[in-house]
């Protein structure tokens, strides 16, 4: 089964590394046009041009955003809504993990997480339903990670953060299905990305990467950390026609990680 997306426009937020990237890259070689979106310009033009590499002839907009903040997405919507005329698909994949103990996490670190993969996501999703529920067709895809199902100790805020985007996806994913709109959640295991390189940086001492790599995988079912391509076809399949009976789906990617389905 080969799935396209011919003709589809999509916006893709955290899309300079990592999953994001590797998102937007399995996207533009099925067939979409591509806006990424993040903070660092100079990321975003690396990302850019490795996109087009693999996929000449797509258009992709590469926009400097903090999309934790409302003026600049409605910049960026705009932006990407100039150079490709539509947005048929919303990645909400922006954030990274911050994991602490409860009573060390202050206010301001509260506020900024859910700004960062909550309010963002809803501020997103806001912009682009009108047009998808025009065209009767539209895909929304939240990248959340497994503990917003199975939150640990110490995991504070971001279990807290995506496990209310699980319940913004089940809302949205409610409200958009009457209006050929799918909405589904992706939650992340352990996938080899930037944050586990991060992670060996700050955790690896005398490790190699593919050592440090080798041993987090061992504690997966699988025996191994997952591939950031395995993820994004995941993710491409859902965005595309082939998926078009499944919403409101909350899929673990994760090798069978997660305790709860």
């Amino acid at each position: 089964m080969e799935v396209r997306l011919n003709g589809k426009s999509a916006l893709i937020t955290g899309g300079s590394k990592g999953l994001g990237l590797a998102i937007a890259q399995e996207f533009a070689a099925s067939g979409a046009d591509v806006a990424i979106l993040a903070r660092d310009p100079g990321t975003l033009a690396e990302a850019k041009q490795q996109i087009l590499a693999a996929a000449p002839g797509r258009k992709v907009a590469a926009i400097s955003c903090d999309v934790s903040q409302m003026a600049p997405i409605q910049r960026a919507f705009d932006q990407a809504m100039a150079e490709l005329g539509r947005v048929d698909i919303l990645v909400n994949n922006a954030g990274q993990s911050m994991a602490k103990p409860f009573e060390s996490v202050t206010d301001e670190e509260w506020q900024s997480d859910l700004d960062l993969k909550l309010f963002a996501a809803i501020r997103l999703a806001r912009l682009v339903m009108p047009q998808m529920r025009e065209r009767k067709w539209g895909r929304i895809i939240n990248v959340l990670n497994i503990g917003a199902k199975a939150p640990g100790p110490r995991s504070v805020p971001t279990s807290v953060s995506r496990a209310a985007g699980l319940a913004l996806t089940k809302v949205l994913a409610n409200e958009g299905a009457p209006h050929g709109i799918l909405v589904n959640a992706l939650h992340v295991g352990i996938i080899v990305s930037d944050q586990i390189v991060r992670r060996h940086r700050a955790e690896g001492a005398n490790v190699g990467l593919d050592d440090f790599i080798a041993q987090a995988g061992r504690n997966v079912p699988l025996g191994r950390m997952g591939k950031a391509e395995e993820f994004a076809a995941i993710a491409t399949f859902l965005a595309s026609d082939q998926g078009g009976y499944i919403a409101g789906a909350s899929i673990n990617v994760d090798g069978g990680r997660s305790p709860i389905w």
